[in-house]
């Protein structure tokens, strides 16, 4: 599953191999306008969302989703920032990473339109978009948590209150939804209930997209490429750290993590948690059984997995970014005299992502 999660950024692609482990590689997106040029009013409307669920694995799934939907309808992908949560990290408030400052901007174009929400918020939203103007859509449920029981609750509570705040953005009233939902088997309702001439702007309080996202979706990471500065920067450090090939995993076992694997273990769960669809398969009427040992491997699993893939591309060397306990020691022990296991705290968390992608795309468990 999420646990446990594999980077191509090796001289050997892996051989096809039946494991206990569930092994997950996350390509994330990012999308950005691309052009220096002045913009122009999209007559065929905007979606604007709040990245609001989750880290960063999160979001991006949320991403793929909401670009199929955009193009779904024909309106333009207004993308937001990450949302990256300091809490434990002065000013311990969240930080709103613009994707440029991430990956390319221009590709996500070869697919649908795109224009980043700063220069939506900067360049538009003034003239088009402007306050008095500002409508949010939610669902008639998520109405229900607001005081009057009518209105959208945008800006409830942390990441959502932070985030519009951070544009500036107050609504001016709610347009709530219900009999719909943001799968293509309802494009004709959205199209006819929502026309962008009276609806230019969708503003959401979420993603318009399922998670874990679904199968038709996750083709969609083609179009997300590393910027630049990225794929140098960790070209750079893994050249001075590693020999080549090497086999590169993110490895998810924190105290947050096991918290969400206890409801595999307590059964409260269906097959579906986070990215396991990639291991139990998408459809839930015929997902496998979700296992414990999936979401949350023992470390002697993990070692004897590790090892393995290792002994496939003839692993010089096996590189793990964490944010928790690393298992240095089983794993070095599995490998054995083969390669050195290295974990390596680099400068931005986004880069020790990218040391096990490579520049083709992010990667990380939601």
């Amino acid at each position: 599953m999420a646990s446990l999660e594999w980077g191509p950024w090796m001289e050997h692609r892996p051989l096809s191999l039946s494991l206990p482990l569930s092994l997950s590689l996350f390509l994330l997106l990012a999308v950005v306008d691309g052009t220096s040029d002045s913009l122009s009013w999209d007559e065929s409307g905007y979606i604007l969302y709040c990245p609001c669920m989750g880290r960063f694995g999160n979001q991006a799934d949320h991403f793929l989703g909401a670009l199929a939907f955009a193009k779904m309808l024909n309106r333009t992908l207004v993308v937001p920032p990450w949302v990256v949560y300091r809490h434990h990290t002065p000013p311990y408030t969240n930080a709103h990473v613009p994707y440029s400052e991430y990956f390319r901007l221009d590709r996500v174009l070869d697919f649908h339109r795109a224009v980043s929400m700063e220069r939506f918020m900067g360049e538009l939203a003034p003239r088009h978009w402007p306050p008095g103007r500002r409508v949010a859509y939610c669902f008639t449920a998520a109405a229900q948590r607001s005081a009057d029981r009518s209105s959208c609750p945008m800006k409830d509570g942390n990441p959502f209150g932070p985030f519009w705040d951070h544009f500036g953005v107050d609504f001016d009233r709610s347009e709530l939804l219900s009999g719909i939902a943001f799968s293509s088997n309802y494009k004709s309702q959205w199209i006819e209930r929502y026309p962008a001439a009276s609806h230019p702007v969708l503003a959401l309080p979420g993603a318009p997209a399922q998670f874990p996202v679904i199968r038709e979706h996750v083709d969609l990471q083609r179009y997300v490429e590393w910027d630049r500065r990225f794929a140098e920067t960790v070209e750079r450090e893994m050249e001075n750290l590693l020999p080549r090939p090497y086999l590169a995993i993110h490895l998810r076992v924190g105290e947050d993590w096991r918290k969400a694997c206890e409801m595999v273990r307590d059964g409260s769960v269906g097959p579906h948690l986070m990215a396991s669809p990639q291991c139990v398969g998408y459809d839930r009427d015929k997902a496998r059984t979700l296992t414990l040992p999936m979401c949350l491997p023992s470390p002697s699993l993990i070692a004897s997995t590790v090892a393995t893939w290792a002994r496939a591309i003839s692993a010089r060397a096996v590189y793990i970014a964490t944010d928790s306990e690393p298992h240095t020691r089983h794993i070095q022990a599995a490998v054995g005299t083969q390669g050195g296991v290295y974990r390596h705290r680099l400068r931005a968390p986004h880069t020790a992502r990218a040391g096990c992608c490579g520049n083709t795309g992010p990667c990380d468990p939601p």
